[in-house]
């Protein structure tokens, strides 16, 4: 017999909600109205602090893993019943928004709170979770904790992941004091729910208050390193130049062909970009840029990375270039646990908020986690869709119906005890 439906009448506090989201966003302040609280960094360690006083204060335990992964506890009637997840994760890019991941996070906190307030208790324990790196800008890959989790990735792999700097993963979660002594993954979950908001235009533009993510796009990193020489920029010919950045333009001009051959949902385009010397008058003798393709489809994305090779290599061919690649990064596109989905659309429905099916254009957690227990996501609108920038902004009412949701998503799928 299925659960019972929780009251549409049980909601959140938007109120708090949204204090919480401002309070952490004093913690790694950005130049401009966002944040950059990059993952174990000092900033990060004061984020984590906050978060794990709000979650004793809420009355929660905290479990601290081998990868720094935080899960705050909320015990169910039930001891032997495997607990329902739900989170995302605290850190930012270095020119990042106030609310991508964060939210998820701290609408998981609110759901807590909102529980204690309601005195509902639920026969599933409900943890909150705090995956640590999952956008990987300061190391690579992104979602780097959650998919060692999942058993993506070798732990000690992830441990000797370095930054710009040459400083470890594992040196520098060891030194922010963030890490614990529990296994990696041997957690076992009842499901996992994530919010987050879209990161996309879709929602805002459609006038829909929630996104009902049914799958993730997969996504493809490849790395191109095109090699030609160095040479003055006034005194060498043109017909004797090796022009590395020339062929690196040309690549890209040939990514967002292949990308729109690949129309609807096909994506591409180079956001890391270096070129050397990168000298004002030094013809560019070497370019190192990292093409992401990203599909629902598998073999969509695999015919955009053999056409990359193709193009690539007749052009840097013709221009007298070499040109070498490398896969730093990817996953295969993911479809959500059919159960979840269903408890974030009835969510929605009983809640009275408009809503649409999604494809998640973004890596999340989620899509890793996806691969050990039932998962789905909701989503909130962002304005213009913008994110992965201090702009990044929502608003309070869009963060309470994501919130929402997600309350009575959660909610059902622990059990309500009567």
């Amino acid at each position: 017999m299925p659960p019972a439906a929780p009251g549409e009448n049980m909601r959140i506090n938007g109120d708090r909600l949204w204090d919480s989201l401002m309070e952490m966003a004093k913690i790694g302040p950005g130049v401009a109205g966002g944040n950059n609280r990059q993952t174990l960094t000092d900033e990060d360690a004061q984020g984590r602090a906050l978060f794990q006083s709000w979650c004793e204060a809420a009355g929660c335990t905290m479990g601290l893993d081998q990868m720094g992964n935080m899960f705050a506890r909320r015990e169910g009637t039930d001891p032997d019943a495997l607990p329902v997840y739900v989170g995302s994760h605290l850190d930012t890019q270095p020119t990042g928004g106030k609310y991508d991941g964060v939210l998820g996070v701290l609408g998981g906190l609110e759901i807590i709170r909102s529980l204690n307030d309601l005195g509902v208790k639920t026969k599933h324990p409900i943890v909150v979770t705090n995956f640590t790196n999952e956008e990987g800008t300061r190391f690579a890959p992104a979602m780097l904790a959650s998919g060692v989790f999942a058993g993506i990735h070798e732990q000690d792999w992830a441990y000797g992941r370095t930054d710009a700097k040459g400083k470890s993963f594992g040196d520098e979660l060891q030194r922010i004091g963030w890490r614990g002594d529990e296994e990696v993954g041997a957690r076992k979950m009842h499901a996992f729910f994530e919010l987050h908001i879209e990161q996309g235009p879709i929602l805002e533009a459609e006038d829909k208050q929630i996104g009902v993510v049914t799958h993730g796009q997969g996504l493809s990193w490849t790395q191109a390193t095109i090699t030609g020489k160095d040479a003055h920029t006034g005194s060498t010919p043109m017909p004797m130049r090796k022009n590395a950045g020339l062929g690196m333009a040309r690549v890209l001009d040939a990514v967002d062909r292949i990308a729109w051959a690949h129309k609807p949902h096909a994506v591409g385009a180079a956001g890391h970009i270096e070129v050397f010397p990168n000298s004002r008058n030094v013809i560019p003798g070497k370019a190192v840029f990292t093409v992401d393709f990203r599909s629902p489809e598998l073999s969509v994305i695999e015919d955009m990375e053999q056409k990359l090779r193709f193009e690539a290599q007749a052009i840097c061919r013709e221009m007298g270039l070499g040109v070498e690649f490398e896969k730093v990064g990817g996953f295969d596109p993911v479809a959500f646990d059919e159960g979840c989905v269903n408890a974030v659309r009835d969510a929605a429905e009983r809640l009275g908020y408009s809503h649409i099916n999604l494809i998640s254009g973004a890596g999340h957690d989620a899509c890793w986690i996806n691969r050990v227990a039932p998962t789905a996501m909701v989503m909130c609108p962002c304005v213009d869709g913008l994110s992965h920038n201090e702009a990044e902004e929502i608003s309070k009412e869009w963060a309470t119906a994501g919130a929402d949701v997600l309350l009575h998503a959660v909610v059902e799928t622990a059990g309500v005890e009567g």
